[in-house]
């Protein structure tokens, strides 16, 4: 549709069934790249109609003196509530006829459309305005042969010692050290403290059976060192001042903390060697329990590479289309994104009065690549189409199958806690544009990154 040109689009006059819209008119214009006025004239029949079944549905419920239930005539419910109905009628023409009418128009919004529009009246036609944000039609570069950059998917010995001192930290146990054994860095303390400021307990100075490694800096400055050369069943006086940007209640305040250590305990890490990979139960010697870390982290480091090239070729991809984002998309985007990353937050033990400031702060950083993420979907939606890439039924059903199967539930499950079309849709689309990214990955011309 060029600028400036006009679409109408007339309804037929006959009378129309329940499911089918009202009758109306509709015409569609151009107002920039990302956006379309589409004017609406609803005819006054249907608006008559949006009255009468208002208004008997207020008889029914209406409680008036001097009228039984459901026998208030519709001019005294027009005199008492007359005045407050439009929203409701305008509300329901709009709902009844937006969709169509912006099917009619060939118009597909991308974000909820604005409207604007005068108070229906009754014996008369009603109008109105949406504005509606669209996506930019975008023209694709060359496919073949776009940029991209591969990191090194090398593996070498110190990854895999670094991996085999992860296993044995995680697998170490905690052992108490005996009598008289004094307290080093790395040495775990069993505490029960109290701490007083200027003589009086406070809030949340108060530790009973608490743990503390030392070096771990846990605690505050200062509090750990004081702790060096304690056996257990000692006591220590331990003096402090908490930090300027701690909590306000005691910041910069000086403390006094009576400690017993009640045990001292160091952490056992086991030997590195065939028993080590016995008692993991996978393997029976050392080297064989190497050679799995070593294909492990292999495995991990060629997908990582591959999804680093992946984002380099589309990232060059979006760089060779110039269109424009709608305001309204990036926005709907970015408070996606900022809704699931505060479920997350408020499920990790968040209080929610520390949450709106950092999603706050989120807000601002993260509309950048709220806009790239939609540049991308859009650029990849358009290589799908141009290259008549599907994605098959069987295909989606497998997905969902495995995306169940991920959450521990069974595919005819996740159906019921999800949407069953929106969820196949959703799928069907990611899908769609996974194979348009294999497919420009695959005639990319790649530049192996050097190791750094």
């Amino acid at each position: 549709m060029s600028a400036g040109h006009t679409h109408s689009h007339s309804h037929a006059g006959h009378a129309h069934g329940p499911s089918e819209p009202p009758e109306f008119e509709v015409e569609a214009s151009e107002v920039g790249p990302t956006a379309r006025r589409v004017e609406v004239r609803v005819a006054q029949a249907a608006v008559d109609k949006a009255f009468d079944a208002v208004y008997a549905d207020l008889a029914k419920s209406s409680r008036v003196k001097g009228f039984r239930p459901g026998k208030v005539p519709r001019r005294v419910l027009e005199k008492l509530y007359g005045g407050a109905l439009g929203e409701d009628i305008e509300r329901m023409l709009v709902n009844d006829t937006l969709p169509h009418a912006l099917e009619r128009a060939g118009v597909e919004p991308v974000t909820t459309p604005g409207i604007d529009a005068e108070s229906p009246r009754s014996g008369a036609p009603f109008a109105y305005t949406a504005l509606v944000e669209v996506r930019p039609s975008l023209e694709l570069p060359e496919l073949e042969g776009l940029p991209g950059t591969r990191p090194p998917s090398t593996v070498g010995p110190e990854d895999i010692e670094r991996e085999l001192e992860a296993l044995r930290e995680r697998h170490a146990v905690t052992v108490e050290e005996s009598e008289g054994v004094a307290a080093e860095q790395g040495h775990i303390l069993t505490l029960d403290y109290v701490g007083r400021i200027g003589g009086e307990p406070f809030e949340g100075g108060t530790g009973r059976d608490v743990d503390l490694e030392l070096g771990s800096g846990r605690f505050i400055p200062g509090f750990e060192e004081q702790l060096l050369g304690a056996c257990a069943e000692d006591d220590r006086e331990v003096r402090v001042t908490f930090p300027d940007d701690y909590d306000p209640s005691v910041a910069g305040q000086d403390a006094v903390f009576q400690v017993h250590v009640a045990a001292v305990k160091r952490r056992d890490v086991p030997e590195l060697d065939d028993d080590f990979a016995r008692d993991l139960g996978e393997h029976d010697t050392l080297e064989a329990l190497k050679d799995r870390i070593h294909s492990d982290l292999r495995e991990d480091a060629e997908s990582s590479a591959d999804r680093a090239l992946r984002q380099s070729v589309v990232a060059a991809l979006v760089e060779r289309c110039d269109f424009e984002v709608p305001p309204g998309a990036i926005d709907q985007q970015l408070e996606r994104r900022l809704r699931m990353a505060a479920q997350e937050l408020l499920r990790s033990g968040m209080p929610e009065e520390a949450l709106a400031p950092q999603v706050e702060q989120w807000r601002s950083q993260w509309r950048p690549s709220a806009e790239q993420e939609l540049r991308e979907t859009w650029v990849l939606e358009a290589v799908a189409e141009a290259q008549g890439l599907e994605v098959e039924a069987a295909e989606v059903s497998e997905r969902i199958e495995e995306f169940a199967t991920s959450r521990g539930v069974s595919a005819a499950v996740l159906r019921e806690q999800i949407d069953a079309d929106a969820l196949e849709s959703s799928m069907r689309a990611e899908m769609r544009r996974d194979k348009a990214l294999d497919f420009i990955a695959s005639t990319a011309k790649v530049e192996e990154a050097a190791n750094t």
